[in-house]
């Protein structure tokens, strides 16, 4: 885009407009200083270098800081005290806010392994809380986490409740259930090879998740529609030996693998710096999307909390900006928010602020095919809009064209 044209279409003199001005705007590789951004209703109506004319809008100063499109999680469970497996609406409602707090303006709350029936009750609950969702976090849709896992690598999954692909299950559950967006899985799994051919018919994301596969094994099922790695480096399979034999796993197909997409809990905690700058370095940015993969601490001052559904959830502890097992023997998950991710990423991997950006908007956006109208400012897209400042601290979150957060 031009950046010394002025974008605009002809406004409907109902529609709210919001003028936002004086702001380092990121558009793609660029960034617009002392840009200037309009909405109009919850849609974005102009974008410029230079002031645009908007006499009867609500001004916003941004003040020199950033302006940036909103950010978009794409795998997520909970926050604010609260876990997606509550399956209540005030549950979803509430992670929606807290989330949108730190800049999320987009999320897919996401499943744990679970019965089937918990399956629906968190399914059912998503589609009331998305009716009354007025104040956080646009609910885009829901991403499925099992059950259909490798129980050595459960991770933080119920292993109760693991089992192999059974159509009968998913077919009736997306039959039923048209907000599912996403499902991840384990694709060496008798039938999972199935599960991903049916869910990319139906143009919904197979990933893989919690495997133990090979390298051949994830050639095959990328070609079937496995095309992205949950929580990379997370609960799969790195190099290993079989009969002497050394065989690639998961993390190896992620990077011999060019259009394979993968997600990073950017915490810094589940990835160090090095692994930061190794994924940056050989998947780079429009590969890699930025999540936070939260439990329901997040936002939340450190203590104990369950993690999980609160009636059939397992306790953890919240210290050190993770959350761990009883013990301290293990992760048991993030607590990270979305400003956290980019801010690691700029100042522990070395990225410069316009593909940090591009990490969380475009990229996730791409991966979960709703960048026509989400994941950059365009003239047309809706209006998920985020101001923060140097140190990635969030001054105001848009969602749809309702200011949804703002500092004093």
């Amino acid at each position: 885009m031009g950046a010394k044209q002025i974008y605009f279409f002809a406004l409907k003199q109902s529609q709210q407009q919001i003028k936002i001005y004086n702001g380092r705007v990121v558009l793609g590789d660029q960034i617009l200083t002392g840009g200037c951004i309009v909405t109009a209703g919850n849609t974005i109506a102009g974008v410029s270098e230079k002031d645009i004319e908007a006499r009867d809008a609500i001004m916003i100063d941004a003040g020199g800081k950033y302006v940036s499109p909103g950010f978009i999680d794409m795998h997520v469970h909970g926050g604010g005290g609260h876990d997606f497996m509550d399956a209540t609406p005030e549950a979803f409602l509430e992670i929606a806010r807290t989330h949108a707090r730190f800049g999320t303006t987009s999320m897919f709350p996401t499943t744990l392994t679970s019965s089937r029936q918990e399956l629906i009750d968190v399914l059912n609950a998503f589609e009331l809380a998305n009716s009354e969702n007025h104040d956080g976090a646009q609910l885009v849709g829901m991403h499925m986490e099992g059950p259909y896992l490798a129980k050595a690598q459960a991770g933080a999954q119920d292993p109760r409740y693991i089992r192999n692909p059974d159509p009968e299950e998913y077919e009736d559950i997306l039959d039923r259930y048209s907000t599912i967006k996403r499902w991840s899985s384990a694709p060496e799994l008798p039938g999972a090879v199935r599960l991903g051919e049916y869910l990319h018919a139906k143009k919904i994301l197979p990933a893989i998740a919690h495997t133990d596969a090979i390298y051949e094994e994830v050639v095959g099922a990328f070609q079937k529609g496995y095309t992205h790695l949950t929580h990379f480096y997370s609960a799969m399979s790195g190099v290993t030996r079989r009969n002497g034999i050394r065989y690639a796993g998961v993390i190896e197909s992620g990077y011999l693998i060019d259009e394979m997409t993968v997600e990073i809990i950017a915490d810094g905690i589940h990835l160090p710096a090095p692994f930061l700058q190794l994924v940056y370095k050989l998947k780079g940015p429009r590969r890699t999307a930025l999540i936070t993969d939260a439990m329901r601490g997040a936002g939340m001052p450190p203590g104990e909390f369950i993690l999980g559904s609160i009636h059939q959830g397992v306790k953890v502890i919240v210290e050190d900006g993770v959350a761990k097992l009883p013990d301290r023997s293990a992760f048991a998950g993030s607590v990270a928010t979305a400003d956290r991710l980019v801010r690691n990423m700029i100042s522990m991997a070395n990225v410069p602020v316009p593909e940090a950006i591009r990490m969380i908007t475009e990229t996730p956006a791409r991966i979960m095919n709703i960048y026509d109208r989400k994941g950059s400012i365009e003239v047309g897209k809706d209006a998920d809009i985020v101001i923060f400042d140097d140190d990635i601290a969030i001054h105001m979150t848009m969602v749809n064209g309702k200011i949804v957060f703002k500092t004093a």
